[in-house]
């Protein structure tokens, strides 16, 4: 079981519920809340207090321990890039398989019933969300979302701030450029562009954004 200083969530949405489930689960000692959202000051998620804004996490002495309960992948990189002082865990639930020569980045969130396989690499802030799965010598960056019951093949290359959507796949050796989106359901089978937004079955490319 875990030791240590209590964990904050950065986030009280329904994302930061699962968060908090999950760091529960994993025998950690959950400290309470943070969120913009004036609305939710003072109330309780799963018995832990929403105790402010996210500011108010910068006034902890000595920094504190944290993960970001929010899904969106931009939103995750300003607040990660931010708030420097906070001690970033990764934090993997007690049902969920991952192989050990997996490599984590700080930060990063592993699911209910997430698989990750032999080698894969998988980077900052991430979240592998429920029944997930990136098999073997796959390279994730840092800001993905896999989104429930998504899964990549062997040696996928995903760039950063990826959204692979609810129920979608990935054929072997693909490559996902940075920021791109994957639709709900959708079959990867080829490599995509930085920006772009793809979905179908087989994935087609419906727009790509000008990144600012």
């Amino acid at each position: 079981m875990p030791e240590g200083d209590p964990v904050y969530i950065l986030g009280a949405g329904g994302h930061a519920k699962v968060v908090a489930s999950t760091l529960l689960a994993a025998g950690y000692r959950g400290a309470g809340f943070f969120d913009d959202d004036a609305g939710k000051w003072g109330q309780t998620v799963l018995g832990l207090p929403v105790l402010g804004d996210l500011r108010q996490a910068l006034c902890i002495e000595g920094g504190m321990a944290a993960v970001i309960g929010i899904g969106n992948n931009k939103r995750r990189r300003e607040i990660a890039t931010t708030y420097t002082n906070i001690k970033w865990l990764s934090i993997i639930h007690p049902r969920a398989y991952v192989h050990p020569t997996v490599r984590l980045g700080r930060g990063t969130v592993i699911l209910a019933g997430a698989v990750i396989q032999p080698d894969a690499r998988i980077g900052e802030h991430c979240i592998v969300n429920t029944l997930a799965s990136v098999d073997h010598d796959c390279n994730i960056g840092a800001f993905v979302h896999i989104a429930p019951g998504a899964h990549l093949a062997g040696n996928v290359l995903v760039g950063e701030g990826v959204l692979i959507g609810l129920g979608s796949s990935v054929i072997p050796h693909v490559s996902i450029g940075a920021r791109t989106v994957i639709g709900a359901g959708s079959a990867v089978v080829g490599d995509l562009p930085p920006d772009a937004t793809a979905t179908g079955v087989p994935a087609r490319i419906v727009t790509i954004r000008q990144h600012a």
